[in-house]
């Protein structure tokens, strides 16, 4: 598996202008670095939009789905910093999913990664998990330039928690299915994600609307040890 661990969190969020200064500052001195420092916290990246939206994209790979519903990860969500309480308040259009990884091909990662969110009907699940997964990603990954893809399921549950940090800023959604392609050039995943991963063949699977962006890898950070 190209991720870290089983467990991943796909945050998508705009800032406003005037938090613009601050977020970067806040997220890469303290925010991505205590959520690493979480046990189970294996790695955190960030990248920001090289098309679609929103603009930032913040990916957080953990050993397992029980790190999500964790002691350590509820209580730092249930006492965010001042800087933290601060800083979320210039958030907006934000999905947010903690989730499963279903399905992690490929090795390595890119500095270029593509974002897929959905949602469709439950019904459609099985299906849509077995034609992505024996058919589309292998040929994805098999792409010239593509290091890694990814498919994510929420857990939906966890993922809508009311925790006193999510009170600071604006209710998210909840994306249901996320898919990853990463790649060493901008081009290389659009073409996957306009071809192989384009909306009407994923429409074709019963998906009646898709979400996509690329992103520029700008942060990453691994735990200590």
């Amino acid at each position: 598996m190209s991720l870290s661990g089983s467990g991943v969190i796909a945050i998508w969020n705009d800032i406003t202008d005037e938090g613009r200064a601050n977020f970067y500052e806040w997220h890469d001195r303290e925010h991505i670095p205590e959520r690493v420092g979480i046990p189970g916290f294996l790695r955190g990246r960030r990248y920001i939009a090289h098309s679609g939206t929103p603009e930032y994209f913040t990916l957080y790979e953990v050993r397992d789905r029980s790190v999500l519903t964790g002691p350590e990860y509820l209580a730092r969500l249930n006492s965010p910093t001042e800087w933290t309480s601060r800083s979320v308040e210039h958030f907006r259009n934000t999905s947010r999913s903690l989730c499963d990884v279903e399905v992690s091909l490929g090795a390595g990662s890119g500095g270029f990664i593509g974002t897929i969110r959905f949602d469709c009907e439950p019904s459609r699940d099985v299906e849509i998990l077995d034609r992505l997964s024996r058919s589309i990603l292998p040929e994805v990954t098999q792409a010239p330039a593509i290091c890694a893809a990814h498919i994510c399921r929420a857990d939906e549950s966890a993922s809508n928690v009311q925790t006193a940090e999510q009170r600071g800023r604006a209710a998210n959604m909840v994306p249901r299915w996320v898919i990853l392609v990463e790649g060493a050039t901008q081009e290389a995943v659009d073409h996957v994600l306009s071809t192989l991963l384009s909306p009407a063949n994923l429409r074709d699977l019963g998906v009646p609307e898709v979400h996509h962006g690329i992103y520029c890898l700008q942060h990453d950070l691994l735990a200590a040890g």
